[in-house]
């Protein structure tokens, strides 16, 4: 008992010396230490739905205000780094149904962006992708008074949920 209790301690205490390797997720600082001002001019959309370039800028420069110590402009002549993206796809299809109405219950939304994020100065691509590729579920309701209400406040939480993505990946350098 008292060398389990020995090899126990043992074991702590290089755990606490070695350190176990985490890290706070968002605080990540991958980014050049140039970088204090960050442009996010508005995404391109290349879809047909109405809008939603600008609910995913929103998102994405509330998200860079809320997470990061980064000021964000809207002008790419005025940043340190430059964020610019096109909305090449977006679909929903439905995943789950009510098994009495026959109605979709729950939807598969899947966003697709080419994303580029370059410092400005030097013209360094810090980040790059053309299958940035966003995918979460979202319930419905089968109520049919409310089920027309749902569709802002459906695009609200997912522009929410497509922006931390964003900036995690972008910040973090992924």
């Amino acid at each position: 008992m008292i060398a389990l209790r020995i090899v126990s301690a043992l074991f702590l205490a290089s755990a606490l010396v070695s350190g176990c390797g985490y890290r706070v997720a968002g605080r990540s600082n991958a980014l050049p230490k140039s970088i204090h001002v960050i442009a996010v001019p508005a995404l391109e959309n290349k879809t047909s739905s109405y809008r939603i370039e600008q609910r995913l800028t929103t998102a994405t420069v509330h998200e860079f205000l809320a997470k990061t110590s980064y000021r964000v402009v809207p002008d790419p002549m005025n940043g340190d780094a430059v964020l610019r993206g096109k909305v090449v796809s977006l679909e929903a299809v439905p995943l789950l149904f009510d098994t009495a109405t026959g109605r979709a219950t729950t939807m598969l939304v899947t966003v697709k962006c080419e994303i580029t994020f370059e410092e400005r100065e030097t013209g360094k691509i810090l980040y790059h992708t053309d299958n940035f590729v966003f995918r979460n579920q979202y319930e419905i309701s089968t109520d049919v008074k409310s089920f027309f209400e749902e569709q802002d406040p459906a695009l609200e939480r997912l522009a929410r949920d497509f922006a931390t993505r964003l900036v995690a990946a972008v910040t973090e350098n992924y």
